[in-house]
């Protein structure tokens, strides 16, 4: 009892008076106090600066401490002579030989007493003792504790540096996007007013062109008129007389011939808009599946075209063109709502018609262009010359003739169908403010 008692005041010395156990780590500060490792630094990481003792409240500068060697020593032996005092437990004694298991085998991780560890079992095994191998492990897993804590410790300092600048990092990104994006805004608004620049210039060219071609055309007719006007007091002049004017009359009228002038085809030039295709082909691209495929010598739509665009005396011109074969389908999907986006190519096709129609259009056998929800674009060849037309209503499209891929834009909602030249990025229209009351359908006839 005496024994255990001074064993008890010895062990005294070695305890923690943080955790009241024995120190792990130990380490010794200014005011000769010492500690747990552990329980010093979790002790201190909350502490005012400078922390204090946490037995005499003395202030301590120093914040990073070594293990004290000597302590570790010490207290690694009393806590062995305290185990050598207690009595084995019946978990501590070896239930095949009743010996005290002193030894541990790192093989298999288990305690053994001396005739086990020499068994034929675990002979080839490394066996250490059993207080031994515990200050190992408690020193390993302190260590992989420490740095574990100091990664997470580290890991924390990033995460409170990264919330103080966070904020500010995000007004900055906010404001260097903006600047960007005015980059864009600028850019694309000096293209538009050099766009509409070239526009008003070339407009200005070709009314010009107009102008002076109706003039000469006005000229030439008062010249025939004059012409026919002393042709037809000719015609009552006496035989001898008519024939004595009768060279003078032909050479006058060959030089009304040379007179004769091509009419101004006019045409506005395309230019590429930045971003046009990119932003279009973001809308949900479909490939359309055609339905109702027909091949068929008359369409109706080119024939009521051309009634709208010709006189009467030129209807009994020969097209051969579009009394050959013409191909004619629409789309086997309907739309109701939404952005969609598709291409079709015309290649150089002479005669072709692209767009949407309503539903109920496609079942009319005559298909006039005076029908309403019909949103499409014609390319017709009249006279060795193309001319694009739009319906709804029917207006012409001076602008160059689309080869291979033409794009077909569809909004909805907002009523917008456009057509876009894809291999060079210009637009070629848009029908603005449709008026959408059924379902569409994509349409297609070329021939």
């Amino acid at each position: 009892i005496e024994d255990c008692r001074k064993l008890t005041m010895l062990n005294n010395e070695f305890f923690c008076s943080i955790c009241m156990s024995y120190f792990i780590d130990p380490v010794t500060i200014g005011c000769v106090q010492s500690f747990c490792g552990p329980c010093l630094c979790i002790r201190w990481e909350e502490a005012p600066n400078p922390p204090c003792c946490p037995v005499c409240t003395e202030s301590s500068y120093q914040m990073s401490f070594k293990t004290n060697i000597v302590l570790k020593t010490q207290v690694f032996l009393a806590r062995r002579a305290r185990l050598s005092y207690l009595p084995s437990s019946a978990q501590q004694m070896c239930g095949i030989h009743m010996k005290t298991k002193n030894f541990f085998c790192e093989v298999v991780k288990d305690i053994l007493c001396l005739l086990c560890c020499k068994s034929k079992e675990h002979k080839a095994h490394r066996h250490c003792s059993i207080d031994w191998t515990a200050e190992e492990y408690r020193k390993h897993w302190f260590i992989a504790k420490s740095y574990k804590r100091r990664k997470q410790e580290l890991a924390s300092d990033k995460e409170t540096s990264k919330i103080r600048t966070w904020e500010g990092y995000v007004n900055l990104r906010r404001k260097m996007i903006y600047a960007e994006y005015r980059k864009v805004h600028l850019l694309l608004y000096e293209e538009e007013q050099k766009y509409l620049e070239r526009l008003e210039k070339e407009s200005k060219e070709i009314f010009q062109q107009l102008q002076e071609s109706e003039n000469t055309m006005a000229l030439k007719g008062k010249i025939l008129r004059g012409m026919y006007e002393e042709l037809k007091e000719m015609c009552h002049k006496p035989d001898m007389e008519l024939l004595q004017y009768v060279f003078l009359v032909i050479s006058r009228s060959e030089l009304v011939q040379l007179l004769v002038l091509q009419l101004v085809n006019p045409e506005i030039s395309s230019w590429p808009i930045t971003g046009l295709i990119n932003r279009l082909t973001r809308f949900q691209a479909v490939y359309i599946s055609l339905d109702h495929e027909i091949v068929t010598c008359h369409v109706p739509v080119f024939e009521d075209l051309r009634r709208v665009l010709f006189s009467g005396d030129h209807l009994d011109v020969d097209h051969n063109s579009t009394r050959s074969k013409s191909f004619l389908a629409w789309g086997a999907q309907t739309f109701i709502s939404g952005k969609y986006y598709w291409e079709v190519d015309v290649g150089h096709c002479w005669h072709w018609v692209i767009g949407l129609c309503n539903d109920s259009w496609t079942m009319r056998h005559d298909m006039l262009l005076s029908s309403e929800g019909i949103f499409l674009l014609f390319c017709v060849k009249e006279n060795n010359q193309y001319s694009l037309f739009t319906s709804s209503p029917l207006l012409p499209q001076y602008v160059e003739r689309p080869l291979g891929h033409v794009g077909v834009f569809l909004d909805y909602e907002l009523g917008v169908v456009s057509f876009v030249h894809v291999n060079n990025g210009t637009l070629i229209c848009s029908l603005l403010s449709c008026s959408f009351s059924s379902p569409l359908r994509p349409f297609l006839c070329c021939g």
